[in-house]
C-alpha cells in the first residue's frame, strides 16, 4: 500500500466533494485528487474500456458528497470516491465473489480488508484506498471478480 492510500486509511476518508450540490467538473475533479489524478483516469479508463462498464456519478445526500459508478447495464460493480489527494474504491461483493477474493493473491492489507468485511443486504463491503499502481492492480482485480462472480 502506498504511503497516500495508508494516510487514507489510517485517517477518517472524507469525500472531496461534501456539500456540492451538482457532480463535480473534470477540473474540480483533477484538483482534489492532485497526484492521483492520473491513477484515476488509468483506472476509469481501463475498467470502462476492457470490460464495456458505464460511468455514472451520483450523490444520495449533499452530505455524502460525490462518486463514480462504473456498472455493467444496471449491476453495481465498484463506486470511486474522490478525496483530497486520493481516491476510495468500494465494493459490495456477493458471497460467491468473496469466496473467489479469499482464494485470490492479494497483499496482506487486502487480505485484512476482506476477512473485516461486514455483511449487508448488497454484499460485503469492501474499500480500498488507492494512492498507487499496485492499488490499481487490486481494484482492478477486485472488479474482474465482481464482473465474474
Amino acid at each position: 500500500m502506498t504511503k497516500t492510500a495508508a494516510n487514507l486509511e489510517s485517517t477518517t476518508f472524507r469525500n472531496a466533494f461534501i456539500g456540492q450540490a451538482k457532480k463535480p467538473t473534470d477540473r474540480e475533479l483533477a484538483a482534489a485528487l492532485g497526484a492521483t489524478n492520473a491513477l484515476w483516469d488509468q483506472l476509469v479508463a481501463e475498467l470502462s474500456g476492457e470490460r464495456k462498464l458505464t460511468r455514472e456519478w451520483n450523490s444520495y445526500s449533499i452530505k455524502a458528497g460525490w462518486s463514480l459508478r462504473l456498472k455493467q447495464e444496471a449491476r453495481n460493480i465498484v463506486y470511486l470516491s474522490p478525496s483530497q489527494s486520493g481516491f476510495m474504491a468500494s465494493f459490495a461483493l456477493s458471497d460467491k465473489a468473496m469466496q473467489a477474493a479469499r482464494a485470490c493473491r492479494f497483499p496482506k492489507y487486502v487480505l485484512k480488508i476482506i476477512a473485516g468485511a461486514k455483511k449487508y443486504a448488497e454484499g460485503r463491503a469492501l474499500r480500498i484506498a488507492v494512492g498507487g499502481s499496485e492499488d490499481i492492480a487490486v481494484v482492478k482485480k477486485l472488479a474482474k471478480i465482481e464482473l465474474e462472480n
